[in-house]
Parts: structure tokens; C-alpha cells; sequence
């Protein structure tokens, strides 16, 4: 009875094993299939230009070199771009945070007429692609007489209906007697918002950081609207104009794109336990 109680368990613990290392295996399999373009766009980036068409190095460069991710910031302005499109990123990043926090606190906390028809329609703007606006966007911006700066890629950006979504699901459970006590003491609208409400709220915050920034720095049709000259160009257009037919340019574009994924993929990984927390946060009630 013994022995048969022990092969039952080996058996067991046997299956079990097999699972995880299965389990392993599809995991890798799963990441090499996501994280091939990047892999491919680094060894791309360190071939040199004359293995670019060579049949034994299609893959991986027989002479890997670092001279390209060098020589691109010296046939472009890429670091001026990078300033611009950070500058363009945090600031799109701190005016949505700042605008989604006043308005959730109003929908929430503040009674005035029209409340949910104001909700509602600022939610219905989700449903409109940018594409459909961004013409008349454009003849606004130039009757207005800002085009080719850094502030008319800010200004469209300052409120997200998403975000604002985000920050009204936040506060779904927060307790309105809070609220009611802070005014009696005294407390004005904005410093409860700002001194309560925003670091009870910080995974949501979080995730709104991650999202806003990356669709900051990954702008790229409307940039190219509205933007003629390198010192207001973002990176996503000036890499862009790397490209040509020539096997030169080639590599040094895939450089300047490894080059530009860096801020983003480093802000994802930093924020991705917030932005799930915060994605989540309001979803369930109780």
C-alpha cells in the first residue's frame, strides 16, 4: 500500500515538473516571438552597411560595430529631437494628469446641473479618431498663428477623455463624507484635490503617466502637419527623414530607432505594475 502511495506521488510530482518545464518552454517561445523585431532592429543596427544585402549575415553581422548609433547623431539633429519630443512627451504627460484629476474631482465630488450629460460627452469624444479632426485642428492652429513651434504639439493633447475615465473609476469608492468634513475645516476645492485625492489615487496616476507619455513620444502624423524645420521636429519625424535607398542610410535609420525606443521602453517598464494597478483600480466594486 506503501509503494503504491509512493508511485502515485512520483508520478505527481513528475506531471508536475513536466508542466513547468512546459510551461518555461512557451513562455520563451512566446518572448523571442514578441521581442524578434527588436532583437532583429539591434543586429541591424551594429551591421555594418556593406553586410546589409550579404546573403551569410542576413541575421546576425559577421563585423558588429557601435559606429553607427555615432555617426547618426552626426548626419542628423537627433539629440535636439529627443529634447523636443521629451519636452512635448512630460509636458502632454503633467497637463493631462493636472486636467484628469480637477475634472474626475468635479464629476465626483461637485453637484452641478447637466453633470451626466457633460460626463457622457466628454466619454463620447473616444469614439472619434484623431484622423477625423485633424485637419480642422490644423486650420485652427494656423489662423491662430502657432504652427512649426513646440507648444501647437502640446495644446491638443492637454485633455484625455480616457484619462479622465481612468480618474472617475479611481474615486467611484471614495467616501463623499471625506469630502463634506474637508470642506467644513476649510479646505478649498484644489488643495483637496491635489493634497487628498491625488495620492490616494497614485497607481491610476500611474498608468495615466505611461500611457500619456508614450503616446506623446510616439506622435506621429500630426507632428508631421504641422512642424516644417528641424528645431521644432520631433524624433519620431527626423528619423523618419533618415530614410533612403541606400544601404547607408538604411542602417543608420534602424540606429536612430533603437536609439528612440530607449525613453519609451524604459518609462514602460518602470510604470507597467502601475499602469496594471491603476488600469484595474475602480473595475470592482465593495
Amino acid at each position: 500500500m506503501q509503494a503504491t502511495s509512493n508511485s502515485i506521488e512520483k508520478k505527481y510530482i513528475r506531471r508536475q515538473r513536466i508542466g513547468r518545464i512546459a510551461l518555461v518552454g512557451l513562455n520563451i517561445i512566446a518572448w523571442l516571438f514578441t521581442m524578434f523585431p527588436l532583437i532583429y532592429a539591434f543586429l541591424m543596427a551594429i551591421k555594418p552597411a556593406g553586410e546589409l544585402y550579404d546573403p551569410s549575415s542576413i541575421l546576425f553581422p559577421q563585423n558588429p560595430t557601435l559606429t553607427n548609433f555615432v555617426d547618426v547623431f552626426d548626419i542628423a539633429p537627433i539629440g535636439r529631437y529627443i529634447t523636443n519630443s521629451l519636452i512635448v512627451a512630460v509636458s502632454i504627460t503633467l497637463l493631462q494628469i493636472t486636467t484628469s484629476v480637477l475634472a474626475a474631482f468635479a464629476f465626483r465630488f461637485l453637484k452641478f446641473k447637466g453633470k451626466g450629460i457633460v460626463y457622457g460627452l466628454i466619454l463620447s469624444t473616444m469614439m472619434i479618431p484623431g484622423e477625423a479632426v485633424i485637419i480642422s485642428q490644423f486650420l485652427m492652429v494656423s489662423s491662430w498663428g502657432i504652427t512649426d513651434s513646440l507648444i501647437v504639439l502640446i495644446i491638443p493633447f492637454v485633455v484625455s477623455a480616457f484619462n479622465i475615465f481612468l480618474c472617475v473609476q479611481a474615486l467611484e469608492n471614495f467616501p463623499y463624507e471625506v469630502y463634506e468634513s474637508a470642506k467644513i475645516d476649510g479646505c478649498s476645492d484644489v488643495r483637496f484635490a491635489f493634497t487628498m485625492v491625488l495620492p490616494l489615487i497614485k497607481p491610476t496616476i500611474g498608468a495615466m503617466a505611461v500611457q500619456s507619455f508614450l503616446s506623446g513620444w510616439n506622435m506621429y502624423m500630426w507632428p508631421l502637419l504641422v512642424t516644417n524645420n528641424d528645431a521644432n521636429r520631433t524624433v519620431q519625424i527626423g528619423i523618419s527623414m533618415l530614410n533612403s535607398v541606400d544601404s547607408q542610410s538604411m542602417v543608420l535609420m534602424v540606429a536612430g530607432v533603437v536609439i528612440c525606443m530607449i525613453p519609451s521602453l524604459a518609462i514602460f517598464i518602470v510604470g507597467q505594475r502601475n499602469m496594471v494597478k491603476g488600469l484595474t483600480s475602480g473595475a470592482v466594486k465593495g
